[in-house]
């Protein structure tokens, strides 16, 4: 099973729009970034996101990018500063392919749980609109860091 985390776009300021959905310069990077994993043919059963509007914005260009729009998922347990324990324990029993689109400092704690046993680590340097791919290939729920996409470095 493969977990793609995907750190929405850049976002509004709370000052310029309460709501804080995505800047343009997010979209952009969005949609870039959303071609790229299109390419790469990423397989993807079910996109989920926070209730944040910059996550479901985020979700909603890289699922239409994959043809999978009838596919993503509000979840709860997605916000900035929620317990990654409960999401982790529920990712050990899945066997398909999911992407989770959140937030800072979320997505590094769980990544940190996942690959290192304690979510306090800080190994991952996450960025706006960049997917990172782990993968558990075995059933001893041993996570592997696959790859890591940003939009700077792609065209």
């Amino acid at each position: 099973m493969k977990v793609y985390l995907i750190q929405h776009g850049e976002a509004k300021s709370k000052e310029e729009d309460p709501q804080r959905p995505l800047s343009d310069p997010g979209k952009n990077n969005i949609r870039r970034i959303a071609e790229f994993a299109a390419k790469i043919n990423l397989s993807i059963t079910e996109i989920w996101h926070s209730d944040k509007l910059r996550a479901q914005q985020t979700a909603g260009i890289l699922a239409e990018a994959l043809g999978m729009s009838d596919k993503v998922k509000e979840c709860q347990g997605l916000a900035p500063n929620d317990n990654v324990m409960d999401l982790s324990i529920h990712l050990m029993s899945k066997e398909e392919n999911v992407a989770i689109v959140g937030h800072l400092p979320f997505l590094g704690k769980l990544s940190c749980l996942l690959l290192c046993g304690s979510e306090s680590a800080h190994i991952i340097n996450f960025k706006m609109g960049g997917i990172v791919c782990l993968n558990n290939k075995d059933d001893l729920h041993n996570w592997t860091l696959d790859w890591m996409i940003i939009p700077e470095i792609i065209e």
